[in-house]
């Protein structure tokens, strides 16, 4: 079965995704906001793709403060990890800033805040999937 693993802090965004993306999708899904534990199933091969909130306000990794675009750096440099589908989740939906944060952060997709459209959040994360 294919695994989300939603990286968000607010915890009613991340009940919404996994309610949408059980019932919708019929995906697995999983959820944390601590960095170490997401460094760690995505190296262990536990995960298909990633929903990575970019303002995660209380995150840390080795004692510094990162949000999501540093995360998925981290992910995307790491050979391991490289090839997993990352896609960022965020309410920043100015004029741009897919572009910036895609280019930023090297994730493979972009979805907006707040999701409307719930089969097409459903396709969007199906699409990154091999």
């Amino acid at each position: 079965m294919t695994t989300v693993l939603i990286v968000e802090d607010d915890p009613i965004n991340a009940r919404v995704f996994s309610k949408i993306l059980t019932k919708r999708g019929g995906l697995e899904v999983r959820h944390t906001e601590d960095v170490e534990e997401v460094m760690t199933i995505a190296r262990a091969g536990e995960i298909d793709v990633i929903l990575m909130d970019v303002s995660l306000a209380h995150s840390t990794y080795q004692g510094k403060s990162v949000d999501g675009i540093k995360i998925t750096q981290m992910l995307k440099a790491d050979p391991v990890t490289a090839k997993l589908p990352i896609i960022l989740v965020t309410a920043h939906a100015m004029q741009g800033d897919r572009e910036n944060f895609l280019k930023a952060s090297g994730a493979d997709d972009y979805i907006s805040k707040p999701v409307v459209d719930h089969q097409q959040f459903v396709d969007q994360v199906l699409s990154v999937l091999p």
